[in-house]
């Protein structure tokens, strides 16, 4: 037996992680809300100020997609907890459809992200003064 089953009985325990993951996934929730907010107002913002250029658009996405990312890892993280104690074989199948799903999201949003945040330093590099004679 580990020190910690011998203070704590499992079903204490499963409470424990029960609430760690409720907070967890409340985080993660938040945070993509809290995501999903902010770039409607910048774009809201972007919209009203008749500033709808492409490369104002490609910012307010990408800060949504980092937005985005965070929440699922927090998300993943309340999985992972979930399956902490005792899990069962069914459990454990969950969890890693769960975090095969989640990871691929990951990978495609921080890819995505990636690229568009090239895009964006590219346009720029374009458009600065004196990168008309410069070769690209």
């Amino acid at each position: 037996m580990t020190p910690l089953a011998e203070v704590l009985p499992e079903s204490t325990l499963h409470d424990l992680i029960g609430l760690l993951v409720r907070l967890v996934e409340t985080a993660g929730a938040l945070i993509i809300f809290i995501g999903a907010v902010w770039a409607f107002a910048q774009f809201v913002r972007a919209g009203v100020r008749r500033r709808g250029k492409e490369a104002e658009f490609s910012r307010i996405r990408l800060s949504l997609g980092r937005f985005l990312v965070l929440g699922l890892e927090f998300q993943l993280a309340g999985d992972v907890l979930r399956t902490a104690v005792a899990p069962s074989f069914a459990e454990i199948g969950q969890l890693a459809a769960i975090a095969a799903i989640r990871t691929a999201l990951n990978y495609f949003l921080g890819r995505e992200i990636a690229q568009e945040r090239a895009e964006i330093e590219q346009g720029r590099s374009a458009t600065a003064p004196g990168a008309e004679g410069r070769p690209t």
